[in-house]
């Protein structure tokens, strides 16, 4: 194969496995605009509600681990595709759920087919593209990856008033089938391998595995870099951040969808630039990531310390930088990146890609339960003292973070530096 039809096939690839992880993200945001007629549909409460959000990440989490084995011994073509069919098959019985007790369990599978998506792909860019390229190739594939949240609310908005429950998450489901079969004909493991098959899989074999990615320094920082950087836009977006805008600073509804819509146009807007950076400083890598987690805490620290509630113009500015941390995290995996080699890989990037997730149910969990506490009569009736209490949780997050990554871009540096006395000065990516 010609290196220019090599180059064709790896955006060809790259193209669907993208549209295979969009949809991801479609199925995964289709609940957020479909609360209230989940409510009526199950008859359940909020809370009720709210563990819908709860299970999912607690499940894609969970999987993040066996995922990564699992794509290091099948392939990333292998699991994307089982990927696909859970969660279309998880859709379509959300779609025709009657009780609550069943739509648990649908979404319990859309955590899990969502879970086996993002490593895939990432593992796919690694396979076709030249080291040079992937940093920028894996902020793209995050950030437009995320525009399927956004594609997600204004037709599943109009199919739920306009078609009814099952019709809606039917044709939801349907889209799932159409990438899965297209990933089918399409998906090569790599170049000139159509599935790839690792070692076999044994206690031992997992226990080695697992075992050497952890003990280099570049994961550890790659998973304190995600675990840091993107629980804020995680709790913000998934289920915190229109309560605290519209309750604890006085926004209408209408404006405070606007703004949620405006922190993922940051998110979308700041990736390729984060990639570029990390492409041209990989040294810098780890002083950017610090750098993301010093200006989201700042922005918090203004607004939650301004007398009375914030004025617009601050909130819009929050917004914008709590977005910065989602291509922020994807630092993380750069940095797991180039400190395993690529049959090793897949299992890293879950182990760097459990962390962000680990953190964000940490802050989920822990502002709601600060909210119940800081409101005297109960409900959710919450105020905006209960709010600047609950959202100061996430100091305890950052600093933890921060220690952290400043502790393991020591330990970093100084193995790179073991390796290759001119790591510094190189634009070679290197493990810090």
């Amino acid at each position: 194969m010609s290196y220019p039809a090599t180059v064709r096939s790896a955006w060809i690839v790259w193209t669907v496995g993208l549209a295979t992880y969009f949809v991801a993200i479609f199925h995964r945001s289709s609940l957020a605009v479909a609360g209230l007629v989940a409510t009526e549909r199950f008859d359940i409460s909020a809370a009720q509600l709210a563990t819908f959000t709860m299970l999912q990440l607690a499940v894609y989490a969970a999987m993040q681990i066996p995922v990564g084995l699992l794509v290091d011994r099948f392939g990333s073509r292998s699991i994307l595709l089982t990927g696909a069919a859970i969660l279309t098959l998880a859709q379509a019985g959300f779609a025709v759920a009657d009780s609550y007790s069943a739509a648990l369990v649908a979404r319990l599978f859309v955590g899990i087919g969502d879970a086996m998506t993002f490593i895939c792909v990432l593992r796919l860019v690694n396979a076709w593209f030249a080291p040079g390229r992937v940093p920028l190739i894996t902020q793209l594939t995050g950030v437009v990856g995320q525009l399927g949240s956004i594609v997600a609310a204004v037709p599943m908005t109009w199919a739920l008033g306009h078609l009814g429950w099952t019709a809606a998450y039917g044709i939801a489901a349907s889209f799932g089938l159409v990438a899965a079969l297209v990933a089918l004909i399409v998906l090569h493991d790599q170049p000139g391998t159509r599935t790839l098959r690792g070692p076999r899989l044994s206690l031992t074999a997992i226990k080695r595995s697992l075992t050497t990615s952890w003990q280099q320094p570049g994961t550890r920082l790659g998973f304190w870099v995600h675990f840091t950087t993107q629980f804020a836009q995680n709790a913000f977006a998934l289920l915190w951040g229109y309560p605290f805008l519209v309750k604890g600073e006085g926004l209408s509804p209408t404006v405070a969808s606007v703004l949620l819509t405006l922190m993922v146009v940051s998110l979308i807007a700041a990736g390729p630039a984060m990639g570029w950076f990390t492409g041209r400083h990989p040294w810098q890598r780890s002083t950017l990531a610090l750098a993301i987690v010093g200006v989201i805490a700042t922005a918090w620290t203004v607004v939650l310390a301004w007398p009375g509630r914030a004025p617009l113009g601050v909130l819009i500015v929050l917004v914008m930088i709590i977005g910065l941390g989602g291509p922020g995290s994807m630092i993380g995996f750069d940095l797991g990146r180039t400190s395993n080699p690529i049959e090793r890989l897949a299992s890293a990037t879950g182990i760097i890609n459990q962390a962000g997730f680990v953190a964000s149910l940490t802050v989920v969990v822990a502002i709601g339960a600060i909210l119940d506490w800081r409101t005297p009569a109960g409900g959710t009736d919450y105020t905006p003292d209960a709010f600047r209490w609950a959202m100061s949780f996430q100091y305890v997050l950052w600093a933890l973070g921060a220690v952290q990554i400043w502790r393991y871009r020591v330990r970093g540096r100084a193995h790179a530096l073991r390796l290759d006395p001119l790591a510094r000065t190189r634009t070679a990516l290197q493990p810090t």
